[in-house]
């Protein structure tokens, strides 16, 4: 499986690697419009709904961005469940591996994943390649959205891949699991801090559409992904992303003294990538988040702010 170390050096802006411009967490859709159908360039399409999981696929087949390979989040982004993994467990390793190379990626292909819910799936994908230590992945910002308004191309078309070959390199993120916050959750809020993405509502534990305990684990902070956005559906400037981790990170804490959180260790990505993009990095993802927490009756559950 993944390891659970490592640490992020990613700068807020795109960067050249001494030949070539290199995206490590967002890009815009002018610039994917520039780069569209280089052969160092690969797009992926993550969308999905947990309500209906079909729907993804079928509208990635209805019309996606020319070349774009579509990625599954239960069948290529997540891992099988088992007894306390959470709705959403990693896939293993090599796994991962295999479906970057049937998509024709390898490590220094430059990716680019989007979708039409804010980033959370793209979000996704770009912190799995993080964790497999690929650095040139970036969310496109705003989504289709984005892309349809430039006006983007779409087609129906399958794309023709060439399969490579992947292989891991040091992890740029990092990833905790239930027992180290069992063990650490005397500290939480001195030491450490944990954020919640998930929506008040959920957090407050008035209500809960999805797993089957309402509420969040004791000491959590909750910031819902959706504040990183602004009005078009795009991530604030990075000072205001700044100023709005800053706000809940104890004085003399750094930034990987934060640990995200969410229902299934999804919408949690979309933090730390908005925490990537304040160059506030280093900050880590309970995988299994609220559903894995809960998989055992006799943990502790908070309601309430």
């Amino acid at each position: 499986m993944f390891p659970v170390s490592g640490f992020s050096l990613l700068s807020v802006v795109q960067r050249y690697d001494g030949t070539n411009m290199i995206f490590d967490t967002l890009v815009d859709a002018r610039t994917l419009g520039d780069h569209l159908g280089q052969p160092d360039w690969v797009v992926v399409d993550c969308r999905f709904r947990l309500d209906d999981v079909t729907a993804g696929a079928l509208a990635y087949a209805a019309g996606h961005i020319p070349g774009a390979r579509y990625a599954d989040l239960e069948r290529d982004l997540s891992g099988p469940r088992s007894q306390g993994s959470g709705r959403h467990p990693l896939p293993d390793v090599g796994c991962l591996h295999e479906t970057l190379a049937a998509w024709g990626i390898n490590p220094r292909t430059q990716v680019i994943s989007y979708d039409d819910a804010s980033g959370v799936y793209a979000a996704r994908l770009w912190w799995l390649l993080r964790l497999i230590g690929h650095r040139t992945v970036a969310v496109l910002d705003g989504g289709l959205a984005a892309w349809k308004a430039l006006p983007g191309e779409m087609t129906q078309l399958m794309p023709t891949v060439a399969r490579s070959v992947y292989e891991s390199s040091t992890p740029a993120v990092v990833t905790v699991d239930t027992s180290w916050i069992e063990q650490q959750l005397a500290q939480v809020g001195q030491r450490w801090v944990l954020i919640d993405a998930r929506g008040a509502s959920r957090f407050e534990g008035r209500e809960e559409p999805l797993d089957g305990v309402a509420g969040h684990i004791p000491g959590a902070v909750n910031l819902p992904f959706n504040g990183n956005l602004g009005v078009e559906g795009r991530f604030l400037a990075p000072g205001h992303l700044r100023d709005r981790f800053l706000s809940i990170l104890p004085p003399g804490l750094p930034p990987n003294a934060v640990v995200h959180m969410c229902g299934s260790g999804v919408s949690a990505c979309h933090n730390v990538l908005a925490m990537e993009r304040a160059n506030l990095c280093g900050s880590r993802l309970y995988a299994g988040s609220w559903s894995a927490w809960i998989s055992d009756p006799g943990r502790a559950v908070a309601r309430g702010t």
